[in-house]
């Protein structure tokens, strides 16, 4: 008969292997309540488990491990803020097990719950639309966990973010500045608080301004091909000096292709600024003005963030904004 194993017990008790853990093997401190407890050695008794010596002799003391679960590993942002936070967290001992969730909240939900059975102490998440069950699934087991990069309206807990809405803002003052006749906002359709920020800071940026201004909003699915289209159809370049405000850096890639295949000259013809930086723009001819995020701070005060949690669990939500820069380059005119 195949003996039972602490994921048995987990399964039956609607728990995470970790918590089965944390009771199981008694560890100091542990943040699990008395019924959930009782519920958890009640299980194991009847159906026999046996935990095996060596496996737990070997988790009496923190995994080190910390699950890192980003949005999207191919964006620049998210694989260089991963490659800052795994610096960081090599000073406090700690080992990065990174996954992405592609935008997706099942591959969300498995990350989580994966990274729950190897272990690790906590986790920092780009949390993705639909995500927040998940998130207070480990709430409720006061799992250490903190956001990055972005938050949930209706999840409260510890995170680390930028001024989104303010710098929105002051790309529109900047704009408002110079002699442009139009200005064209290329955003995502979404529900993710953080991008909605910044539309939010565009709009009132622009209130009452008296150029032209227009909103081209895509999907997250097929960005280049949305992109292009919405641009193909909403461009003017021989009546109007245009400005266009790409709000990240993979809507700018698209919009920079589409110019490029059209023989479309920035500045010359229309101006860009982007938000976020990748290397991808040293491939086209002029430097793009983007908007850049201090991606070290961020890193070092999330470890900090998640190293308290695990320390001494805490529900108090405290969210650290750092502000973030327009680094202008040779793009607008």
């Amino acid at each position: 008969m195949k003996r039972a194993s602490i994921k048995d017990i987990a399964r039956i008790a609607g728990v995470s292997v970790a918590t089965v853990s944390y009771v199981l093997n008694k560890k100091e401190g542990s943040r699990i309540s008395e019924a959930t407890q009782q519920k958890i050695f009640d299980i194991a008794e009847t159906i026999n488990y046996t935990p095996n010596k060596i496996a737990k002799s070997l988790k009496m003391s923190k995994s080190k491990l910390i699950g890192l679960i980003l949005a999207d590993i191919s964006n620049d942002f998210y694989s260089s803020i991963a490659r800052c936070i795994e610096d960081e967290a090599m000073k406090y001992g700690y080992t990065i097990l990174i996954g992405s969730s592609d935008e997706n909240p099942d591959k969300f939900k498995k990350l989580t719950e994966l990274f729950s059975e190897q272990q690790v102490d906590g986790m920092i998440v780009a949390p993705v639309v639909n995500s927040d069950e998940s998130i207070l699934k480990l709430i409720r087991e006061e799992y250490p966990i903190i956001t990055i990069d972005r938050y949930l309206k209706n999840v409260n807990i510890p995170g680390v973010m930028i001024n989104n809405s303010e710098i929105s803002e002051y790309i529109c003052r900047y704009v408002l500045k110079k002699d442009f006749e139009e200005i064209i906002y290329v955003g995502y359709d979404t529900e993710l608080p953080h991008l909605q920020d910044r539309q939010e800071g565009f709009e009132k940026g622009m209130a009452g301004a008296q150029i032209s201004v227009k909103r081209l909003l895509v999907g997250i699915d097929r960005i280049t091909a949305d992109v292009q289209t919405a641009l193909q159809e909403n461009l003017d370049l021989a009546s109007k000096k245009t400005v266009i405000y790409f709000s990240s850096n993979k809507l700018a890639i698209a919009g920079l292709s589409y110019f490029t295949e059209h023989q479309i000259k920035v500045p010359d013809d229309i101006s860009v600024i982007a938000f976020d930086e990748t290397e991808a723009y040293k491939l086209f001819p002029t430097e793009i003005s983007f908007v850049r995020q201090p991606l070290i701070e961020m890193a070092k005060e999330a470890v900090q963030l998640l190293d308290d949690q695990i320390s001494n669990y805490a529900t108090d939500g405290r969210k650290i904004t750092f502000p973030a820069k327009l680094i202008e380059k040779n793009s607008v005119q």
